[in-house]
């Protein structure tokens, strides 16, 4: 399975924070070999966070912090309105709007281990809507809050087991458009390694929603740090199991104060309270729990037993245990199974339910029933992650080009798969084991900023279209590495300078819609070969382009027509300078002739050169201007 680092730049740490993470998880036992066993004097690593709040506080009954509102993409905060029933502090919320997106999340820095995620929900808006939206945990939908959900104490709160493994917390919350998605607090409480262990790395690969978790017979519910449990116990929430029983069911109720053997034994760390109570019913009455749930889903199911009536030993009290009239554990014998009066056991099984709800039946064979808690998990499988080089190239483009805050692009792009970033859609790489973006339709969203090299990242990108939005520059050269686009749309944007040659290495292209830009220069000769295999260029309205499909770029531009005008006009001043500069020349060379001495030789050689010159002259012109001799005269002269 490939992890993605979904902490869109939220996981950058200093070096000795990085150590403290690393210190942590070997403590936690993240890099162990053999069983589990915390280090002395170490805690859990746990974050509190109270959403929309300002300030730190500390919990009156815990003495726990918590943190004030940090981690998040986006939202608002406000007063919660409706107190909680069952975390008195909280007195802030978290909302996030529609123009916060669609997605909206927590990224929380957190050492990789095991961790107990629960959530406090305030049904109401300041509207009085009851919002409706989704929730998902590193990328995997594990709530839906539905129309009609149960404003019952139990439905206040929400709690997963999941493994995180590449050091952030990612938790999403989803819109449905019925309502702002709102929070009142994040808590990530870290577990032991192999507590709730289904064996052979299972629990890697999925979510374990808490559906119900019961302490039977218990007076009233509470936490385990009320319980006195220890606090690698996750602080789990624990309820009472009066309110499911119809009012006059034949139970009873036991209770001790005795010391409980192997309650609290690592991995798995309960309250020892838990133990101490039991629901009971008649020798021949059964004891059933019907819990509402998802259909044809696998669910984990472990039950916790203690034998705390005074007398009773082994094989005195035996019963069978039926998931909806299936056999689950036959003829249970707790001391038997135990060893002991006074010992607590744990019962483990994952079984698929059919309908809508799962019952869990006790049969007496001897004696009466008696049950002291138990736990339901719904069995999530995670989803696969979107290709890392992909989501954390898609996050710089979002940076650069300036996306609206509605377009959300929080978490990762693909999953939930039900949830997908605005304008994107996905497909899976069955051989890789990941998700990858194969089509970006973000026209029409007022976009600006500049392309740059971020998008080569997305290797398996198909269609890309940014068609009618504000955004400048030049195409990089490098989109001719995009060899799987089919479809590049970039019309209608200000996009300038030439078109990149290195285009017309994208082979699979079956249409390239540039047109209504401001390119210039010529048209790739390669692009011209798109037509011929029955694809689609347009490059209209780029008045400074020319070549394929334009014309012939002999033609001018005015920037060209220009740059030649001022050539001409510099040589013709460059001529004109020269010639000024050989005529003076010239006349300085004719004034010192004049100027020599008539005695020099070369004065004299002249004058008698030019007095033989003139002579020669007139004499030609004598000889020319006497009457032609007669005819005959001239053949015969004597």
């Amino acid at each position: 399975m490939s992890v993605s680092s979904r902490t869109l730049g939220f996981r950058k740490m200093d070096l000795a924070r990085a150590v403290f993470f690393v210190v942590v998880a070997i403590c936690c036992g993240a890099f162990r070999t053999g069983p589990f066993v915390a280090a002395q004097g170490t805690g859990p690593f746990a974050i509190r966070i109270a959403c929309g709040s300002t300030v730190d506080s500390i919990a009156n009954e815990t003495g726990f912090t918590w943190s004030h509102d940090f981690g998040f993409t986006g939202g608002k905060s406000g007063p919660l309105l409706t107190p909680s029933r069952i975390a008195a502090q909280l007195n802030t919320v978290r909302m996030f709007e529609t123009a916060d997106g669609q997605q909206n999340c927590y990224n929380i820095s957190v050492p990789s281990g095991h961790y107990l995620t629960r959530f406090y929900f305030p049904f109401e808006e300041p509207d009085n809507i009851r919002p409706i939206f989704d929730i998902s945990l590193e990328g995997t939908l594990v709530y839906s809050l539905q129309p009609g959900w149960n404003p019952s104490v139990d439905s206040e709160y929400a709690d997963s087991l999941l493994h995180i493994t590449d050091g952030a917390a990612t938790v999403c919350f989803h819109s449905s458009g019925h309502g702002n998605p709102i929070v009142a607090s994040v808590e990530i409480l870290q577990l032991y390694v192999d507590a709730y262990n289904m064996g052979a790395n299972a629990n890697l690969n999925v979510v374990m929603r808490t559906v119900k978790r019961v302490t039977a017979g218990a007076a009233e519910s509470g936490y385990g740090s009320r319980m006195h449990a220890d606090i690698w116990g996750g602080d789990r929430y624990w309820a009472t199991d009066q309110s499911l029983f119809a009012p006059g069911s034949a139970v009873d109720v036991l209770r001790t104060n005795a010391t409980i053997a192997s309650f609290g034994n690592p991995p798995n760390i309960y309250p020892e309270a838990i133990y101490q109570s039991a629901t009971t019913t008649g020798p021949l009455n059964k004891l059933s729990y019907t819990i509402p749930v998802q259909p044809n889903q696998n669910y984990s199911l472990w039950l916790h037993f203690a034998e705390i009536e005074a007398g009773v030993t082994a094989g005195m009290r035996v019963f069978d245990v039926m998931v909806n009239d299936q056999p689950l554990f036959p003829a249970v014998d707790i001391v038997a199974m135990a060893g002991a009066p006074f010992k607590a056991i744990i019962l483990n099984k994952t079984v698929m339910s059919d309908s809508k709800t799962l019952t869990l039946s006790f049969y007496p064979i001897k004696m009466s029933v008696a049950v002291n808690a138990f736990e339901v998990f719904q069995i999530i499988p995670r989803e696969y992650a979107t290709f890392d080089d992909s989501v954390w190239a898609l996050q710089s483009i979002k940076r650069n080009m300036a996306l609206p805050s509605r377009m959300g692009w929080n978490g990762d792009p693909c999953v939930p798969p039900v949830h997908p970033w605005y304008g994107t859609k996905c497909a899976f790489d069955s051989v890789a084991g990941a998700w990858f973006v194969s089509e970006l339709n973000l026209d029409m969203q007022g976009i600006g900023g500049q392309l740059d090299d971020n998008w080569v990242a997305l290797r398996q990108l198909q269609s890309l279209n940014l068609s009618n939005n504000l955004i400048e520059g030049a195409i990089p050269s490098s989109f001719g590495n995009m060899t799987s686009l089919t479809v590049l749309d970039l019309s209608h944007n200000h996009l300038n300078g030439t078109i990149p040659g290195s285009l017309g290495q994208l082979s699979n292209l079956k249409a390239l819609l540039l047109n209504d830009n401001s390119l210039s220069g010529e048209v790739p000769p390669a692009l011209g070969a798109l037509p011929v295999r029955g694809a689609m260029l347009n490059v209209a309205n780029n008045p400074d382009l020319c070549g394929v499909g334009i014309g012939p770029c002999s033609k001018l531009s005015t920037a060209q027509k220009v740059a030649i005008a001022i050539a001409v006009l510099i040589g013709l001043i460059l001529l004109v300078a020269g010639g000024v500069f050989c005529w003076k020349k010239l006349r300085s060379i004719g004034r010192g002739a004049q100027r020599l001495p008539r005695e020099a030789p070369y004065a004299k050689a002249r004058t008698n050169f030019v007095r033989d010159v003139q002579m020669a002259r007139t004499a030609i012109q004598n000889h020319f201007s006497r009457p032609p001799p007669a005819y005959q005269a001239a053949l015969n002269p004597y």
